[in-house]
C-alpha cells in the first residue's frame, strides 16, 4: 500500500499546476496532512524552483529580502501566514514579479481569515484546502472523477472493506495509514498534538490559558456527533462563556475541528441551530459509532470543499435536527438546495425513519442509508442502504 500510494499525485496536484498558469495558489490544511510533499513534488517538475518554510530563520531572512532565482520560477512559500504582514507584502511580490515567478504559499490555518494588515490578495490567487487521504482517492490513485453536483452519486459494484478499517484504525493522514502500525499511529499523533499547540496556537492566537484550551481538545472527541454546547463545556472547563468561545473558533481555523450547521428551510421549520463539531484526525474518536460518522464526514466535506475549490459550486455540508429530537447526519446541498443525505450507521439495515421523513419533508433527491458492517445493497422508499466502502469511493 505504501509503494503504491507513492506513485501517484494528490487529487489536487492537477488543478493547482493549471492554476499556477495565472495566479498564485493558496493551499491550506491541518497539519502533517501532506502540503509541503504536494508543494516539493509540483517543485520537482520545474527547471528552477525555490522553497522557503517561514518557521527557518535563515528561509525567513531570504523572504523578507525577496532573494528570488532568477528567469521562470515557481517559489513555494510554506507557513507564511506567521508573518503578520503577510498578505500586503506578498501582494507587491506578486504584482511586481508575476510575468516570472509563480507563488505558492502553503499552511496549516485558515489562510482567508489572517488578514493582518495590508492590501486583499482578492483576484491575485485561488485558494484550495487539502484533505487526508479518502477512499475514492486511493481507489483512483488520486484522479477520481467528482460526483455531477445534483446527479445520483455513482456507486461502484466493488469496494475496500479493508481501507476503510484502516481509515477507522490510523486516520487518513498519510504518515499513520501508511504505515499501518499501532505503535506509530500513537507516536505520531501525540507528536502532531504536542506540536499544533507549541506552534500553531502559539505562533498565531493570544490564548492566555493554553491547559485550558488543551483540555478543551481533550474534551470534543467525546462529544463528536452530538450538540455542540458551548456553555457545557464553559461549565466542565469552569471559564468564561467567551474564552471558550475564543477556543473553538481557534481550533477550527487552526483545522484541528470543523463544525456542521443544520440546514434551515421554511419546509422544515423547529430546526435546532447548534451545530456539531467534528475532528480533522478521526482516530482520535475512541467510539466506534462516533468514529465511523466522523469518517463520513471528512469524506462528504472533501467533496464539497473539491467543488467549492476547483469548481466554483457553492457546496455546503450540514445536519438536519428538528425539536422532536428527529435527525440525520448529514446534508449535502447546492446552493442552498438539498442534493442528497446520509445517514451514517456502524450496522444493521433498518432504514432509519428520520431519513424517511427529513427525505419526503425537504424533497431530497437522492438519500443514504451507510453501513460500516454490512454488505447489503437495497432500497426501500426511495433511501438507498449500501456498504459504506462502496459508497465512499463513489466520492474524491
Amino acid at each position: 500500500m505504501q509503494n503504491k500510494y507513492m506513485t501517484f499525485p494528490r487529487y489536487l496536484e492537477a488543478p493547482i499546476r493549471a492554476d499556477l498558469a495565472g495566479k498564485m495558489v493558496l493551499l491550506a490544511g491541518p497539519r502533517q496532512v501532506g502540503k509541503t510533499t504536494l508543494a516539493r513534488r509540483l517543485l520537482d517538475e520545474e527547471s528552477v524552483g525555490a522553497y522557503f518554510n517561514w518557521d527557518n530563520r535563515l528561509d525567513r531572512k531570504e523572504i523578507r529580502a525577496a532573494r528570488w532565482p532568477g528567469g521562470r520560477a515557481l517559489v513555494v512559500l510554506d507557513e507564511l501566514h506567521k508573518w503578520r504582514s503577510w498578505k500586503g507584502w506578498l501582494k507587491g511580490e506578486f504584482d511586481a514579479h508575476r510575468e516570472r515567478l509563480r507563488f505558492l504559499v502553503t499552511g496549516s490555518a485558515r489562510m482567508d481569515t489572517y488578514r493582518r494588515g495590508g492590501d486583499s490578495l482578492q483576484g491575485r490567487y485561488h485558494h484550495y484546502r487539502l484533505h487526508p487521504l479518502s477512499v475514492a482517492e486511493l481507489r483512483s490513485e488520486g484522479v477520481a472523477d467528482l460526483p455531477i453536483p445534483g446527479g445520483e452519486i455513482q456507486v461502484p459494484l466493488q469496494g475496500d472493506a479493508a481501507v476503510v478499517q484502516s481509515m477507522m484504525a490510523f486516520s487518513g493522514f498519510p504518515e499513520p495509514f501508511l504505515a499501518q502500525s499501532a505503535r506509530t499511529w500513537r507516536r505520531w499523533q501525540k507528536d502532531r498534538l504536542d506540536r499544533f499547540f507549541r506552534e500553531d496556537v502559539r505562533d498565531l492566537e493570544s490564548v492566555r490559558d493554553l491547559s485550558s484550551m488543551q483540555l478543551l481538545a481533550d474534551m470534543l472527541p467525546e462529544r463528536v456527533g452530538s450538540p455542540l454546547s458551548l456553555n457545557a463545556l464553559r461549565e466542565d472547563l469552569e471559564v468564561s462563556h467567551r474564552a471558550v468561545t475564543h477556543w473553538v473558533d481557534i481550533l477550527e481555523r487552526l483545522y484541528h475541528i470543523f463544525r456542521l450547521r443544520p440546514f434551515v428551510s421554511k419546509r422544515a421549520q423547529g430546526l435546532r441551530l447548534m451545530p456539531k463539531a467534528y475532528l480533522w484526525d478521526s482516530s482520535l474518536v475512541s467510539d466506534a459509532g462516533p468514529r465511523f460518522e466522523n469518517l463520513v464526514a471528512l469524506h462528504l466535506l472533501k467533496l464539497c470543499h473539491l467543488l467549492e475549490d476547483r469548481e466554483g459550486i457553492r457546496a455546503e455540508l450540514s445536519y438536519l435536527r428538528d425539536r422532536t429530537g428527529r435527525e440525520v447526519d448529514f446534508l449535502v446541498s447546492i446552493d442552498r438546495e438539498p442534493w442528497f443525505a446520509v445517514e451514517a450507521r456502524v450496522s444493521g439495515v433498518r432504514i432509519d425513519p428520520s431519513l424517511l421523513y427529513y427525505r419526503e419533508r425537504l424533497q431530497i433527491p437522492y438519500s443514504y442509508q451507510v453501513v460500516l458492517e454490512g454488505e447489503r445493497d437495497f432500497v426501500e422508499e426511495g433511501v438507498r442502504c449500501l456498504p459504506a466502502a462502496r459508497f465512499l469511493a463513489a466520492l474524491c
